[in-house]
């Protein structure tokens, strides 16, 4: 609660406004942390899945049902924040992205288990397993096509925003 307290208050207060896009610029902090917990619980989804197989002990069965309603939500989450960070610079609510559709498609995944879980049968973990391919391309979409996006602002390498920003991110 600590941290969270501190970084809403990082976002709200302190971080600069954009000069140009103003309060529009604040979507990021939600954005972004939105992002990375959906393919962070999307592989903590797929190890559970695979260790129930490996098991079949209940705890990863659960583990992994939770997880995709968790993952489910923060992606969803993530396509909404994106949709609206971009509606002002595409001039539209969704575009037909590399980064978006790989997203899109991690979302129709998440749904997919999710309708599956309640069938007797694993297919919910067949579509688990078969979705951990979509992260490096959800990851590094927007430097491999040239699309409506800009690269990459943070890499391994360091980064090109202001160094406030990415604090409360």
């Amino acid at each position: 609660l600590f941290l969270t307290a501190m970084a809403i208050h990082l976002s709200l207060r302190v971080a600069p406004l954009d000069l140009q896009q103003g309060g529009n610029s604040r979507i990021p902090y939600v954005h972004v942390p939105a992002a990375r917990m959906s393919i962070l619980v999307y592989i903590a989804t797929a190890i559970n899945t695979f260790l129930f197989l490996l098991t079949k002990h209940p705890l990863f069965l659960r583990s992994s049902g939770t997880g995709t309603e968790i993952g489910a939500f923060f992606t969803l989450l993530t396509l909404v924040t994106g949709g609206f960070r971009g509606r002002p610079m595409w001039g539209t609510f969704w575009v037909w992205d590399a980064r978006l559709t790989s997203v899109f498609i991690s979302f129709l995944i998440y749904l997919g288990a999710l309708r599956f879980q309640k069938l007797p049968v694993e297919p919910a973990s067949i579509s688990i397993r078969a979705g951990p391919i979509d992260i490096p391309i959800i990851k590094s979409s927007v430097n491999w096509w040239n699309t409506s996006r800009q690269p990459g602002n943070i890499s391994r390498s360091g980064t090109s925003i202001h160094v406030p920003m990415p604090i409360p991110i």
